[in-house]
């Protein structure tokens, strides 16, 4: 009879008003800092969407223009949830100077800028900001974020580094070339046009790669072009020997003092007096008198970048998260008056599934 009392004593515990007492705290406590731990997370998420912050947007070229405009406001609007951004803008208008100079001057200037503005993070576009501003800032603090690239980013020393990444530009060489020859079915010979801007490298090198993709015609040759002279006696040159021209590189034309002719100026002149077919990659471009292209998007990509911006800045994520990548979205558009002017007759589903341009710009 003990045995048993004994054993029913050893399988029963008793507990202490105190030692419950202590335990029932314990449990009230931790549930007290999970839940404020809980809700300190949950601030600090949106208090980051919330936060005053300050982006720097350095262009490499200049304002008004369709390609880095379009970039900015995708980088905007992919940024609208965080309501308190303060913008602040750069142009280093490499285009229209675009002497070694003036890059590295105005690259200095930028430089300046981001040392007494104190920037949050810096969205920047296009090559020549990468060339002459980021690539001194590789594994800073400063976080940078950049669309339009047409380089290798491993040409700046972006590989690895723990706040640089972005959104590369890689036309769409293929497509283009396939919609011309829909327009153009005889198409067999093409030349190529760059001026001596070195940011075009990159696009060459991804050009000549997509060569062995092209069956039933070919580029014969791409050349590139110093002044405006030259480029007018090559298109008059051209005409009869080839079926298309690559309008790529058309920016840093010299006129007879020296001075980058205007890029509209260069598209006028070849609308009015050229018979060749042309090509680009820009719907800008195509508006201004270039038959057709499958144009590569400046919102797209600013929208991208700012994708990543927002994941930066709204979730404290580090750059080097985000791989660099491109975008993959092409529209194919056609300038009908061009079509017109050339005496092409294009397909009606090729013009319907297309964005079209009815006039040239400066008719508008």
């Amino acid at each position: 009879m003990k045995r048993k009392q004994m054993i029913k004593t050893q399988n029963h515990i008793s507990l202490s008003p105190k030692i419950l007492k202590f335990l029932f705290s314990s449990i009230l406590i931790s549930t007290f800092l999970l839940i404020t731990f809980t809700n300190i997370g949950q601030t600090t998420d949106n208090d980051r969407k919330t936060k005053k912050w300050k982006i720097l947007h350095i262009m490499s070229y200049h304002s008004p223009w369709q390609w880095t405009d379009d970039q900015l406001k995708g980088f905007q609007d992919a940024l609208k949830e965080f309501p308190n951004i303060e913008y602040k803008v750069f142009q280093m208008d490499t285009k229209r100077k675009n002497s070694e100079e003036w890059k590295k001057s105005v690259g200095e200037e930028a430089r300046n800028l981001i040392t007494s503005w104190k920037p949050d993070l810096v969205y920047t576009n296009d090559d020549n900001a990468q060339e002459y501003v980021v690539k001194h800032y590789i594994n800073s603090e400063i976080p940078f974020v950049f669309s339009g690239v047409n380089n290798d980013p491993a040409k700046y020393g972006f590989a690895g580094s723990k706040n640089i990444t972005g959104i590369l530009e890689q036309e769409h060489v293929v497509q283009t070339m396939n919609l011309l020859k829909k327009i153009i079915p005889k198409l067999k010979k093409i030349v190529v046009i760059f001026d001596s801007d070195i940011s075009w490298n990159g696009l060459r090198q991804r050009m000549e790669e997509k060569k062995s993709e092209f069956t039933d015609f070919e580029i014969v040759s791409f050349d590139i072009i110093k002044t405006f002279e030259e480029f007018q006696h090559k298109i008059k040159e051209l005409e009869g020997k080839v079926d298309a021209i690559g309008m790529i590189g058309i920016f840093n034309f010299k006129d007879k003092n020296g001075q980058n002719v205007p890029h509209q100026q260069v598209l006028k002149w070849t609308a009015e007096n050229s018979n060749i077919p042309d090509f680009t990659f820009w719907e800008d471009r195509v508006d201004y008198g270039t038959l057709c292209s499958v144009t590569v998007s400046g919102y797209e990509q600013g929208f991208a970048a700012g994708e990543i911006a927002k994941n930066i800045l709204g979730k404290g994520l580090s750059a080097n998260a985000f791989p660099f990548k491109a975008t993959v979205k092409g529209a194919p558009v056609i300038n009908m008056a061009r079509a017109k002017q050339l005496k092409l007759n294009i397909n009606n589903n090729l013009v319907l599934s297309s964005k079209v341009f009815k006039q040239y710009a400066w008719d508008k």
